[in-house]
């Protein structure tokens, strides 16, 4: 009995299988390259989605890790240039979208993840850090300041995020 590889072979030449192996490799080398640029925390939040015309298309699940991965760019695009020099990679285009590859949800935001790695305590510029910022609304109401955005989910995680702050500042 022959196995789905040896169909395969038979059906196509060793140009084309050669040619789908550098593709294969191009796209699983992702979180590899994100590692060796120190954002290895982005290969979870994003993806290589496709190549055109010596593009390299990665698409993300948040704008923060947009804003990351454009950061670190330039040394992205060397890294695939010096890796698959036969795709002949002109440029990177970073887009916004749905990157999970698998059905897991991650719940860290990009931001939540960079004050979770670092390694070392920045002094705050506030001497009173520790107090909350409390904006009068009216004789008996204050606000943490998110109000005016509508969006609960997105309230909910910059309230946790400015928790996480303070947590950080405060240790």
């Amino acid at each position: 009995m022959k196995t789905a590889g040896d169909i395969l072979s038979s059906l196509f030449d060793a140009h084309f299988a050669e040619k789908a192996q550098g593709y294969s490799k191009l796209f699983d080398s992702w979180t590899d390259i994100t590692e060796k640029n120190g954002i290895a925390s982005a290969a979870a939040h994003s993806h290589i989605k496709d190549i055109d015309k010596g593009i390299l298309y990665i698409e993300m699940d948040h704008p923060g890790w947009k804003q990351i991965l454009q950061t670190k760019q330039s040394k992205l695009l060397n890294d695939f240039r010096i890796r698959f020099p036969g795709f002949n990679i002109s440029g990177i285009s970073l887009i916004l979208g749905s990157a999970q590859k698998s059905n897991e949800e991650h719940t860290d935001e990009p931001a939540q993840i960079i004050v979770k790695q670092l390694s070392v305590k920045e002094t705050p510029l506030n001497t009173q850090s520790d107090k909350k910022i409390k904006i009068k609304k009216s004789s008996n109401e204050t606000s943490d300041g998110l109000d005016a955005i509508k969006d609960e989910a997105l309230k909910e995680k910059l309230r946790k995020l400015g928790q996480a702050i303070a947590e950080r500042e405060n240790s």
